[in-house]
């Protein structure tokens, strides 16, 4: 049987897990309706080129079919498949040693725009995509991981919650304390703040 993108668009999320469990070429609406923004995760909190980012996406969803039958759908399907590729993207980048002084991390102007919003920071409006990429890639992974799923993925603090599988609490004080350290570098870098 092969599936439309038409036929997958009429279920929601919960109906293609059911339907997956029983048919695997359901599994492809899943994969089709997440596979974009999964991989744009994936080369915003890694150093990973193009072909790298689709052989982590690649295993993820090997995993998360294996797994699927596990998932609770009480939680967020959003959150369980972020929380899945974002472990694999991290053992992926453990294991390859990918971190380095000439990696970059990837950013849109929106987002920059939003964070910049929220750091009451104004930067030349046509240096704010790349410095808000210089300053983030200078960051500790631990903190930086916050400011990208906040600010960049757009996700709630209960969906950051539920994929790094923290309290919302600690949630809440390790973006505050990203946003500090992010404008402690930015203050290196001679980038100033209105506040």
């Amino acid at each position: 049987m092969v599936l439309k993108k038409e036929n997958c668009d009429k279920f929601d999320d919960d109906e293609i897990i059911k339907r997956s469990l029983e048919n695997l070429d359901y599994f492809k609406c899943l994969y089709e309706r997440y596979k974009q923004k999964l991989k744009h995760y994936i080369k915003r909190i890694s150093f990973t080129s193009e072909e790298e980012a689709d052989d982590i996406l690649q295993e993820a969803f090997i995993k998360i079919w294996k797994n699927l039958h596990e998932y609770d759908s009480s939680l967020k399907l959003s959150s369980w498949l972020y929380r899945i590729v974002h472990n694999e993207t991290i053992s992926y980048i453990r294991a390859k040693h990918a971190y380095g002084k000439n990696n970059t991390i990837e950013t849109d102007s929106q987002s920059a725009l939003l964070l910049q919003a929220e750091l009451d920071w104004e930067p030349d409006p046509e240096d704010i995509h790349s410095l808000t990429g210089k300053v983030l890639n200078k960051m500790p992974y631990k903190y930086r991981q916050f400011l990208i799923m906040k600010f960049f993925e757009k996700l709630s603090y209960e969906e950051i919650s539920d994929i790094l599988k923290l309290p919302e609490g600690t949630v809440a004080t390790r973006i505050n304390r990203a946003k500090k350290i992010f404008r402690k570098i930015a203050a290196k870098e001679h980038i100033s703040f209105n506040r």
